[in-house]
């Protein structure tokens, strides 16, 4: 499927699951219909109260006033199986009143709740809950943090490479971030079966347990561009882009930050959204590749909760906008950033959307428009809409930038900001500044010369470069993207050596000419470094 299906096997045992409707069950408890309960937040935290009542009531036949005695209440709360997994639910949940908690929220409010460090909950209840002893695991220990229930089920040797990463000179600089379009235990049972797709980890929905299923020395193929495996750590998480506000709930977004942060000690990747992004920022390695290439998490995927959570906000500074020449970075905000997206069956493979219909949602993007006008037609990318013309559908990434993307200011008009946006000036409603913050710190590839510049997929090193007996991997310019003459890119990282590798002979092949990733459109690309001038960006004002 096209936002990234792992397998779909599952469903229909999935969707048996009780711990899947918990919304029916505290429609029953609170009298309140389900509709209410799913759409207005305050019935919706009534009736999860009365869920977590209800099971405090099964376990101890009252309500204490004493937090201590509500921790099997808590764990139950987690629909876990497994006692590891309910047990860190619990944990992460009375850590959060005993230390307290601070946080702004989309819209710039300040929400805090005290701490209570004499909170020491009886865990022993944990037993009482009848859950399985532990959850699935192999003899292969999870390189995993200690926060985490972790288990170990290889996928088949034939969906990645064995590699000795990074002490072979393959660098790690980045995490793709994706979901299952499918069950978990799909998504697993898919990645054992040879001559399919992987993935580092896979996170569960319901609890966070986490089933790590190649080493992070190794490749796995999870990306759809081999020079992107190369470098990066695929994380599955249990989930459908076009359901994924009611998906990826809080479990989920911290099992993933707690890994994430995890991953980036170890390798040292920056906690940013140049080197923590979603699969649909990962571009196509060739032409004919470009518009097939995945969307998933989609655009309820909360990137600016997430990077919160990482302490590695996508904002630094006041919102606004600077002057032509200057970097922003896209923060729209989620909970109040309400976009219009149409869903059609073939998006959804729930089965929950019967026939396209268009949804006002959150959101973490925006759309971009051909002119300052509302009226003006969403962008689209030529590798998708030979017109130009760009649609509201929901896996039609081409016309919009996301929470954390960084772009260089072409033009203002009014309420409007203009960037240099795959190969072409763009337009996005930026009242006040209201969607954006003034970006420094950065580096801005130009042309270095009158012609167009070429933009690629992959970054393999030159044919003559390969030793004797390697076959050399081909590659060419993507035909739809260049970078014109006058236009500017934000560069994400710093340029890096062109490089392939031979798992049959353990064998890093590194060339002598570099490149730069940019951020080119909705997704990253790259240039070569003898192609373009780089320099840094003005200090935002």
């Amino acid at each position: 499927g096209g936002a990234g299906a792992a397998g779909r096997g599952g469903l229909a045992s999935l969707v048996r699951d009780p711990a899947l409707h918990t919304l029916q069950a505290a429609a029953g408890l609170t009298g309140l219909p389900a509709d209410r309960l799913r759409k207005d937040a305050g019935a919706n935290i009534r009736g999860g109260a009365a869920l977590l009542a209800s099971y405090e009531r099964a376990l101890r036949g009252g309500t204490p006033a004493d937090p201590d005695q509500w921790y099997g209440a808590v764990a139950r709360y987690s629909q876990a199986s497994g006692r590891r997994a309910a047990a860190s639910f619990a944990d992460r949940v009375f850590t959060a009143i005993r230390t307290g908690v601070q946080r702004t929220t989309d819209d710039g409010r300040q929400v805090r709740l005290s701490a209570d460090p004499a909170v020491r909950p009886a865990t022993a209840e944990l037993s009482a809950l009848g859950l399985t002893a532990a959850d699935a695991a192999t003899g292969t220990p999870a390189e995993c943090p200690s926060t985490l229930v972790c288990t170990f089920v290889p996928a088949s040797a034939s969906n990645g490479q064995v590699a000795d990463r990074p002490a072979d000179g393959m660098r790690i600089d980045s995490i793709v971030i994706h979901d299952t379009e499918s069950s978990y235990d799909s998504a697993v049972t898919s990645f054992q079966q040879p001559g399919g797709g992987s993935a580092h980890y896979v996170i569960r929905a319901s609890d966070g347990a986490v089933t790590q299923m190649v080493p992070t020395k190794d490749l796995s193929f999870h990306a759809g561009n081999y020079s992107d495996n190369m470098h990066s750590i695929g994380i599955e998480q249990e989930g459908f882009a076009a359901q994924g506000g009611t998906w990826y709930s809080p479990t989920v977004y911290e099992t993933m930050a707690d890994l994430v942060k995890y991953l980036s000690a170890r390798f040292g990747i920056p906690l940013d959204r140049q080197h923590i992004i979603g699969h649909d920022n990962v571009v196509g390695p060739s032409s004919a590749l470009v518009s097939g290439m995945h969307w998933d998490p989609g655009p309820q995927w909360n990137w600016g909760y997430f990077m919160r959570l990482l302490s590695g906000p996508t904002t630094v500074g006041r919102r606004g906008v600077g002057p032509v020449g200057s970097v922003v970075t896209i923060t729209p905000g989620y909970q109040q950033n309400l976009q219009t997206v149409q869903v059609c069956p073939s998006d959804d493979p729930t089965g929950a959307t019967t026939a396209c219909t268009e949804r006002q949602q959150p959101s973490d993007f925006l759309y971009v428009r051909t002119a300052p006008s509302a009226d003006a037609p969403i962008f689209g990318d030529p590798a998708i809409h030979a017109d130009g013309v760009g649609t509201d559908r929901i896996n039609d990434w081409g016309g919009t930038v996301v929470d954390g993307q960084q772009f260089v200011v072409a033009d203002r008009c009014g309420d409007w900001t203009a960037i240099w946006f795959s190969g072409a000036k763009v337009w996005f409603y930026n009242p006040g500044g209201r969607y954006t913050t003034p970006a420094g710190g950065v580096q801005v590839i130009t042309a270095a010369g009158s012609a167009p510049v070429s933009v690629w997929g992959s970054t393999y090193p030159d044919r003559a470069e390969y030793p004797a007996g390697l076959s050399p991997s081909t590659q060419a310019p993507l035909s739809w993207y260049t970078v014109p003459a006058g236009q500017a890119y934000v560069a994400t990282r710093p340029a890096f050596p062109t490089d392939d590798f031979f798992s049959s002979s353990d064998t890093v092949v590194t060339g002598s000419k570099q490149m730069f990733t940019i951020q080119y459109n909705h997704r990253l690309a790259r240039v070569y470094a003898a192609d373009v001038t780089a320099a840094d960006a003005p200090a935002p004002h």
